[in-house]
């Protein structure tokens, strides 16, 4: 113990320390670079996509629109009077009011920072419209903010005022309907032709006939306030809100004529809820676990439904929003961690090929050194200082640069980049010392020359195996657990325990590639040295044989596999997803213009003027309804319900890149059962055979028999099509709200109808989809991989050359005093480095696009493309070619630097080598 106290520890000789630098400042230069650039990018690279996070979440929730508010439901206290009636209660707006503030104080303060203030919504029940042929119905609404309802303009008569002055009123339940005074849009009033003072002819669902009277119409002072989308249909018309080929109105309720409202219907049928809207701008990537937690035990925390009294009720898919901005986020998260590790494994590599050719340099010296009396942990520590002075210089630099363009860093990824510069110096520096003076010498014995290289070869061979269990062993992860389930255990996006195994499976398969090439180059070399032999051709013979000599080199061609094979994989993957993206724009819109309109506006004549607007190709119409009620023997459903011309709609199909689907023509097809219908369910529970019912107001449902799959429709995930006119033969007929447009001219055509309608292009949604922060940050981010993974080949070819250059200039100056010219020594010097540059050339992106076929489909790439299915690989063979020809023509490029470098050498210099 005293001895371990009292050792002196190795001191570093400074004057060697600071030679050997400015001896070989220009490699320690190249190796900090090399650091600090990739050290910028591991850097910056998480920070930016947090960033994009961040944006991605503010983006999801602001795209789900009401569907993210939370709402809290409560019952009345009821009205039953003294003598048997119900009582009007003048002061119930207070008691919303009420309502609203002890909803807000039973948020907590994490889920009220993110929230806006409350509005308080009270709905009637859903009357049906007597007048007209057309399904119709109407609901009254009273809206309430923190200042009061929507700012409205009165343009004729006046705002809803109290049936009554008495502020006591009970009125016998069996007595005559209770009035009730409301308003009407100028939109609703036009539609239904009715103006103040008259009564709205609508039926309850007993047959009653509730006295709701028009006190005036009126028009939005701001028709996008926030309020109004929880109750469009007090702005316009809304088509399908009520089931299919029913058309929606609203009525507005006032202060003053709540009371009334209530009384004009039954006690349970006003129904109050409070509305609280997510604010985008609030939320973060770090927020979404805490709050859609919160949510969750809101909802755990709320009253029963069947409970009669006034406990809050709370119902929201907030959370279910921030799980998909989750999901998404952490298979971006994922992707990128797939990338950044297969750059720090090319790097990894450089940079051991680097510190390679510094030790070759410094072998003469180390040698010396050693000779004189250096001690190898002397030695050593002078190396490891050295080495991490440069690396940790570099990597700070990288990483000041990455926090001055990037909201924050991440020094993570930087550490196995520092590590590798810090420890493969020192350790190939120490071993090349060591091998120069060590007394072991070469046995006579053949048996034991023969049990040497024996050993040798099992230990490349244990090498090899652990790598090659390795790299199974993450793709059997890979595939069987995925990324998105590991990604999104951390709320930080760092590396985890067990998401390393999955995301090196890249970088691992890369690895296992280049170390069969490395198995098969040597023999391909000597079977090609075997046939030079036999020709005629003596700088064939010299060109084998040096390539025979250096195709054994095994750090050279792990490089330059490994980071052909990487970059073929980030332009594969930037490929497919750019392709996806298109095809979920096909997908999302169905053609190249989608037209929504109300139900009055798709008539006929409205398809015919589009189909003769000039560049338009095929014009489809079809009645598209979401959240359609069906049901099925084991319960009900809510698909997206098409009703479509099944023959026009296949033709559609046919003319677009969307997936065709040959099954619609048996929607036409007579055959026994219901209403021949295909269905697409996400959950596959609805095979071919099933019996589905479609209710109808006030008539018998009809039977739908499901035929088979359904292809996919604005990328949702349960639907149902019919053929429009089998529906109406069994009694339904639809009525179109949606018509789907092909053609160069489609985007002119639809923006001349002159009809009210929502205008969908596919541009838009493309050009929206790939401006969306996450399919930004993951393209920039795979570009760049490709490029820096393309720099690292070419650098890892030029250090290769620069490692052998001495070696093999030596050889062929020596050659030249046998009469060799200058030109034939270039021509032999090509032969030596350009086979193995071609062969990976050629493997590379083979060996890229076998690894994008592995590994794509546990990427979750549909969670970006907004498709139903994870999109096809695609190969971009263009830059994949140009990879391969960059790699070849650096390579032709070294040859003469090398020889216009080595013009110098003196003949007597070389022929004195080695002596």
């Amino acid at each position: 113990m005293n001895r371990w106290l009292t050792r002196r520890w190795p001191a570093p000789h400074w004057p060697s320390v600071r030679g050997r630098g400015r001896t070989d400042a220009g490699p320690l230069l190249l190796t900090a670079a090399v650091i600090a650039a990739v050290a910028l990018l591991a850097g910056a690279v998480p920070a930016l996509l947090g960033a994009a996070a961040d944006d991605a979440v503010q983006d999801t929730v602001r795209r789900a629109g009401p569907d993210a508010n939370v709402l809290v439901h409560a019952n009345w206290e009821r009205d039953d009077g003294p003598t048997g009636g119900r009582v009007r209660m003048p002061r119930l707006a207070k008691e919303i009011d009420s309502f609203r503030t002890r909803a807000e104080n039973a948020l907590g303060p994490e889920l009220d920072a993110a929230l806006l203030p409350p509005v308080a919504v009270v709905n009637g029940p859903i009357l049906t419209i007597t007048d007209g042929s057309v399904p119709r119905t109407f609901q009254f609404t009273y809206l309430a903010g923190d200042l009061g309802g929507p700012a409205v303009t009165w343009i004729a008569g006046n705002p809803p005022g109290a049936a009554v002055a008495d502020d006591y009123v009970e009125t016998p339940y069996d007595g005559p309907p209770w009035p009730v005074q409301v308003g009407l849009s100028e939109v609703d009033s036009a539609a239904l032709h009715l103006g103040p003072g008259d009564r709205i002819p609508v039926t309850d669902g007993q047959g009653r006939s509730p006295n709701v009277r028009i006190s005036g119409i009126y028009r939005p002072a701001d028709s996008a306030d926030p309020a109004w989308r929880l109750a469009p249909s007090l702005l316009r018309p809304v088509p399908g809100a009520d089931g299919v080929g029913t058309t929606r109105f609203g009525g507005l309720l006032s202060r003053e004529s709540l009371p009334d409202a209530r009384l004009a219907v039954d006690e349970d049928q006003l129904r109050r809820t409070v509305h609280f809207a997510p604010v985008p701008d609030a939320l973060t990537w770090d927020d979404t676990a805490a709050l859609a937690g919160k949510v969750v035990k809101l909802k755990a925390a709320s009253g029963s439904s069947i409970a009669r009294d006034e406990s809050l009720k709370w119902e929201s898919q907030l959370d279910t929003a921030l799980r998909d901005a989750r999901a998404r986020n952490s298979a971006v998260a994922a992707q990128a961690s797939v990338l950044l590790t297969g750059v720090l494994t090319a790097t990894v590599l450089v940079l051991l090929l680097a510190a390679d050719l510094l030790v070759r340099r410094r072998t003469p010296a180390l040698s010396a050194a050693r000779h004189r009396g250096a001690a190898l942990p002397g030695l050593g520590a002078e190396l490891v200082l050295e080495s991490t002075v440069v690396s940790l210089s570099a990597a700070a630099v990288g990483l000041a640069l990455a926090r001055a363009a990037a909201p924050g860093v991440s020094w993570t990824w930087a550490v196995p980049v520092v590590l590798a510069g810090a420890v493969a110096g020192p350790a190939f520096g120490t071993l090349a010392a060591a091998r120069a003076s060590r007394d072991r010498r070469q046995p006579a014995n053949r048996a034991a020359r023969r049990w040497i290289r024996a050993t040798g070869q099992l230990r490349r061979a244990a090498v090899e195996a652990a790598v090659l269990i390795a790299a199974v062993a993450a793709f059997v992860t890979l595939h069987q657990r995925g990324l998105l389930s590991v990604a999104s255990d951390g709320d930080t996006g760092e590396l985890t325990g067990d998401l390393v195994l999955p995301i090196s499976a890249l970088a691992l398969g890369a690895l296992v590639g280049a170390l069969v090439l490395l198995r098969l180059l040597p023999l391909g070399a000597r079977f090609a040295l075997r046939g030079a032999l036999r020709s005629r051709r003596p700088l064939a013979v010299f060109g084998a044989s040096q390539a025979a000599t250096t195709a054994g080199r095994a750090l050279p061609l792990l490089v330059l596999v490994s980071t052909t094979a990487l970059a073929s994989f980030a332009l594969i993957l930037g490929a497919t997803v750019t392709r996806g993206l298109a095809d979920g724009a096909w997908s999302t819109v169905g053609a190249d213009a989608r037209l929504d309109v109300g139900a009055e506006a798709a008539t006929p004549a409205l398809a015919e003027r589009i189909a003769a607007a000039p560049g338009v190709g095929q014009v489809v119409v079809a009645q598209v309804t979401d959240s359609a009620r069906l049901s099925t023997e084991s319960g009900l459903l809510t698909p997206r319900l098409v009703i479509v011309d099944a023959a026009a709609f296949q033709r559609l199909l046919a003319t677009t890149p969307l997936p065709d689907a040959p099954a619609l023509a048996r929607l036409t097809a007579p055959g026994p059962g219901g209403v021949p219908a295909l269905v697409r369910s996400g959950d596959g529970k609805l095979p071919t055979g099933t019996r589905l019912q479609l209710p109808r107001e006030r008539a018998p449902a009809i039977g739908l028999t499901v035929v088979g799959t359904a292809p996919s429709v604005g990328g949702a995930d349960d639907v149902v099509i019919v053929d429009a006119a089998a529906l109406a033969d069994a009694g339904l007929p639809a009525v179109p709200n949606t018509v789907w447009v092909t053609g160069p001219g489609a985007a002119r055509a639809v923006a001349n109808t002159g009809v009210p309608a929502d205008v969908v292009l596919r541009t838009d949604v493309l050009r929206a989809q790939r401006a969306a922060p996450l399919t930004t940050g993951l393209l920039r981010l795979a570009w760049t991989a490709a490029a820096v993974l393309l720099a690292l080949g070419l650098l890892g070819l030029a250090l290769a050359a620069a490692s052998g250059a001495a070696q093999r200039w030596q050889t062929l100056t020596r050659l030249r005093t046998l009469g060799l010219r200058p030109r034939d020594a270039r021509w032999v010097a090509a032969g030596e480095l350009l086979p193995p540059v071609v062969v990976v050339a050629v493997c590379g992106p083979l060996l890229g696009a076998l690894l994008a076929r592995l590994t794509l489909g546990p990427l979750d790439l549909r969670l970006l493309t907004g498709q139903a299915v994870d999109p096809a690989a695609v190969l971009p063979w263009w830059l994949l070619g140009l990879l391969g020809v960059a790699l070849i023509a650096a390579a032709a490029t070294v040859v003469p630097v090398e020889s216009a470098l080595r013009r110098r050498d003196r003949l007597s210099e070389v022929l004195r080598a080695g002596e």
